[in-house]
C-alpha cells in the first residue's frame, strides 16, 4: 500500500496556509505538534523570520528554472515539516520557490505528527528527521523520487557532530544555521537540478 493517499493529500496544506498557520502560531504564543514547549514557541517566531527573509530574497538559478521547464509529467511534492523546525525554515521556503516557478510541480505539506504513519515510512537512519520531501507522479501517486532532510553538506555537519558530539547541541545548531546563512539555498537549488534531471530522464 502506498504511504501518501488521496486522503493524505486532502488533509495536506498549501504553502501559503502554512504560512498562514506560522503567522496565527506566531500570534497566540503557540507552534505545532503535542509539544507546546517555551523552546518549541520560540523556535517558531525564528522560524517564521526566517522564513520570511527567505520567502522575500530567494533567487532561482537559471539551470533550475531549464529543469522545470524540461519536465514532463505533473508531480506533487509532499513535505513534511513542523513550524518549529529550523531546517524545515531554512529549506521550506526554497522548495516552495522551486515548486512555485512550474505549472506541473503541486506542493503540500503534511504536520509530521499528525501524520506518523506518513513519516514513518520515510525515516532518515531510524529518525523522523525532517523536511522530508516526497515526489510523486500527479496521476497515479507512484512514488518518483524523495529528498532530505537537508542539503548533502548540512547534512554532513550532522553526521559528523552525532558520531563525534564534541559540542554542545546549541553551538551545533549555531554552527549548522550559520551555514544556511551562507549557503542561500544555493546547495539545495543545485541538489534540486540533479533530482529533476533525473526525474526527466526516468
Amino acid at each position: 500500500m502506498a504511504a501518501i493517499t488521496r486522503e493524505h493529500l486532502a488533509q495536506a496544506l498549501t504553502y501559503p496556509e502554512y504560512r498562514a498557520l506560522m503567522r496565527r502560531l506566531v500570534a497566540e504564543g503557540k507552534t505545532t505538534g503535542g509539544e507546546q514547549t517555551e523552546q518549541r514557541i520560540d523556535f517558531t517566531k525564528l522560524n517564521h523570520r526566517r522564513m520570511k527573509r527567505l520567502d522575500e530574497n530567494t533567487s532561482l538559478l537559471p539551470a533550475l528554472r531549464q529543469a522545470l521547464n524540461e519536465l514532463k509529467h505533473d508531480v506533487i511534492w509532499v513535505v513534511l515539516a513542523e513550524a518549529w523546525c529550523g531546517d524545515v525554515a531554512q529549506n521550506l521556503p526554497v522548495i516552495a520557490a522551486i515548486a512555485d516557478a512550474s505549472p506541473r510541480v503541486e506542493l503540500r505539506i503534511l504536520l509530521r505528527d499528525k501524520h506518523p504513519d506518513v513519516m514513518d515510512a520515510y525515516l532518515t537512519n531510524g529518525s523522523r528527521s525532517i523536511p522530508r520531501l516526497i515526489c510523486l507522479d500527479a496521476a497515479t501517486l507512484q512514488e518518483r523520487c524523495t529528498w532530505g532532510p537537508r542539503p548533502e553538506p548540512a547534512q554532513e555537519l550532522a553526521r559528523e557532530w552525532k558520531a563525534n558530539p564534541g559540542q554542545s547541541k546549541e553551538e551545533f545548531h549555531k554552527a549548522l544555521h550559520l551555514w544556511y546563512g551562507r549557503d542561500q539555498g544555493d546547495t539545495l537549488q543545485r541538489e534540486f537540478i540533479s533530482l529533476l534531471n533525473r526525474m526527466t530522464t526516468a
